[in-house]
């Protein structure tokens, strides 16, 4: 898959869907944006980790040096959509001048690249041109199939996989998700994590699944074409069928619940 060329088509098929919607109709899987805000979000992104690659930073403090530079937000739809623009085209050559295996800040700590990025901002462009195709109400264009793997790589990975040191861990069981079409599978471990935050004193309760060993014996799964895979994962539709322990899949259903925005 050429990462840069679809981070480059999704970003501008989402600027031509929003530029012809209404700036303050809602955006039905993102709550609390509009499609205004939906579209800043994005300018936010592509400009946030342009600098990032652009001036190398590997430390918090260098992190918000970046973000403490990003660009006021333009009061009009076509200022913001120039900005838009500019931002994806500046990403979009940052990531094509440094290698994966090259260090960077990233919020993850496993994984402190420019691989990390290259492979987020796919997902990121891409689940974003779907809210802006349903927050315009116009028909969803196709998702290709490398990148759907890649948009279920990174939810067993990196979406769900998020668990504190001092959490505590109770896993449920394995499941398998399996693409019908083109016959790839994921095995993941999922459970919920709990604790008391050390420094905000905030109680927690949630879901996590992360990636299983590979002879994992699953008790459940969930099946579909890898598209529709994709989009269930993400919580942007997508009809799966789900078999199994009637507990597992439950927590299944509360993991992918939790949505990614």
């Amino acid at each position: 898959m050429d990462h840069i060329e679809v981070i480059r088509a999704e970003s501008q098929r989402f600027a031509q869907v929003l530029a012809d919607a209404a700036p303050d109709a809602p955006s039905p899987t993102c709550p609390d944006w509009t499609v205004s805000d939906l579209l800043w979000h994005l300018v936010e992104v592509h400009d946030f980790w342009a600098g990032i690659l652009e001036t190398g930073a590997l430390t918090d403090e260098q992190m918000q040096a970046v973000e403490e530079a990003k660009p006021q937000r333009p009061e009009t739809v076509e200022e913001t959509l120039a900005l838009r623009e500019r931002a994806t085209a500046r990403l979009c050559h940052q990531l094509a001048v440094h290698g994966d295996a090259e260090p960077r800040w990233t919020w993850w700590p496993p994984d402190q690249t420019v691989g990390f990025t290259r492979r987020m901002q796919v997902c990121e462009a891409t689940m974003h041109r779907v809210d802006a195709e349903l927050a315009a109400g116009v028909r969803r264009t196709a998702i290709g199939r490398e990148a759907a793997v890649a948009l279920v790589d990174q939810c067993v990975d990196v979406m769900w996989g998020w668990v504190p040191e001092w959490a505590r861990q109770d896993i449920h069981g394995v499941v398998e998700l399996r693409a019908a079409d083109t016959g790839q599978r994921w095995l993941m471990e999922i459970g919920r994590w709990s604790g008391v935050g050390p420094e905000s004193g905030r109680e927690f309760d949630l879901p996590f699944g992360r990636r299983a060993q590979p002879d994992a014996a699953a008790s459940a799964m969930a099946v579909a074409p890898v598209v529709d895979l994709a989009l269930w994962a993400w919580k942007r539709g997508g009809v799966v069928q789900r078999a199994g322990g009637k507990d597992l899949v439950a927590s299944l259903d509360a993991l992918v619940a939790t949505g990614i925005q």
